[in-house]
């Protein structure tokens, strides 16, 4: 049984810590993967402010790329040796969506049976199934998706949650493609991978909406045409103004893509789209969050269609190992989403700096942005 090193939410709110774990050696179906790198996503805060549940202590870590050590009986399709990003849509192949052809849309994903500890014996739960903030973890062998061994871990691991979710939300939920307007409200993490698949997509105009001078600047370099700061004009008659200029007589984009996960920015977004366009709705809202105001005249006499993104709808199996070959031909650039990498005792700083990159709406863009895109451990 390893005993390694790995950082934990002990209680909700409190700083995370970096303590000794014990990981099993791995059962049926399962792999035992040494971590290489691991981003710190929102989602991993959330956890550990007690967002997410209550099911502390909690190992954090989620967004990662490692080396299978060991995998137990059973498991087909992966072998010691193998360099895996973790994903945490393990589909079943059971459930309705499995059964009618559409895995993107399994819930009943698999986890690892077996469950790391505390040296004491208190048990773990692994965030999103997967804990990587860990010199090792052990999840289930269908977590693994094997990806070209000579990428960056550090960037395509981030295939594993946040990046995916926004390239996903783009090209899978919202359908995008070339003749497409398209407009991104939120540009973090998230909200900047939609804006890159929307360019790998082919669409224009692509507009990146923010209050964050340096965030807005991100989503330029990865090909976002037009920016607006928030703060300073009404996005919504932006938009429209923008998508007008391309495809005269157009009353919004195409499709709006909202990657902050509040009730304004939702509002915004769906008076934002084109008659007949689309919302997807990527950003993660918390459970009292509701939509005030929204005369359902509206909703009909509009058209279109309001998604919500979960997971970017990707399959890994499918989804990874494409978006790998296309970040290792230069037509995907995962390495601008690492904005810096640190040590795994580090992960409490990197939080301070999210907190900080999200209340930036004052920062210039030659001011420090805190985290702009991700922090990444490298182990």
């Amino acid at each position: 049984m390893p005993r390694v090193k790995g950082v934990i939410a002990r209680t909700k709110g409190a700083p995370v810590e970096l303590v000794t774990i014990n990981i099993p050696d791995p059962g049926p179906g399962e792999a035992l993967v040494r971590v290489q790198t691991c981003g710190v996503c929102h989602t991993d805060l959330h956890y550990r402010e007690g967002g997410i549940n209550d099911e502390f202590p909690f190992l954090l870590g989620h967004e990662a790329a490692g080396v299978v050590e060991a995998v137990g009986s059973g498991v087909s399709g992966l072998a010691p040796g193998d360099f895996v990003v973790l994903n945490w849509r393990a589909v079943c192949g059971q459930c309705r969506a499995c059964r009618r052809g559409d895995p993107q849309y399994c819930f009943n994903t698999h986890n690892a049976a077996q469950k790391m500890t505390l040296e004491d014996g208190t048990v773990l739960s692994a965030a999103l199934g997967i804990g990587a903030f860990a010199e090792k973890t052990l999840v289930a062998a269908g977590q693994c998706t094997k990806v070209d061994p000579a990428a960056r871990p550090a960037a395509v691991g981030l295939l594993g949650c946040g990046v995916m979710a926004g390239l996903g939300a783009a090209i899978n939920t919202g359908a995008v493609t070339r003749g497409r307007s398209v407009a991104v409200i939120g540009c973090g993490g998230v909200g900047v991978a939609a804006i890159a698949g929307s360019a790998l997509a082919g669409a224009s105009p692509i507009i990146a909406v923010d209050i964050d001078a340096r965030k807005l600047a991100a989503a330029t370099r990865l090909g976002a045409t037009h920016t607006i700061d928030s703060s300073t004009v009404d996005p919504v008659e932006r938009i429209r103004e923008i998508a007008a200029q391309t495809y005269p007589g157009a009353q919004g984009a195409d499709v709006v893509i909202e990657a902050v996960g509040r009730p304004e920015t939702w509002k915004q977004a769906f008076y934002a789209r084109d008659l007949a366009g689309v919302l997807v709705l990527v950003g993660v809202p918390t459970p009292e969050m509701k939509v005030p105001e929204l005369p359902l005249l509206d909703v009909f006499g509009r058209g279109g269609a309001l998604k919500s993104s979960w997971y970017g709808d990707c399959l890994p199996s499918r989804d990874f190992p494409m978006l790998v070959d296309l970040y290792r031909r230069g037509r995907l650039d995962l390495d601008a989403f690492v904005s810096e990498q640190i040590g795994i005792g580090d992960v409490e700083a990197a939080f301070e700096k999210m907190r900080n990159a999200d209340a930036g709406s004052t920062r210039t863009a030659g001011e420090d942005p805190g985290q702009v895109l991700r922090s990444v451990v490298v182990l």
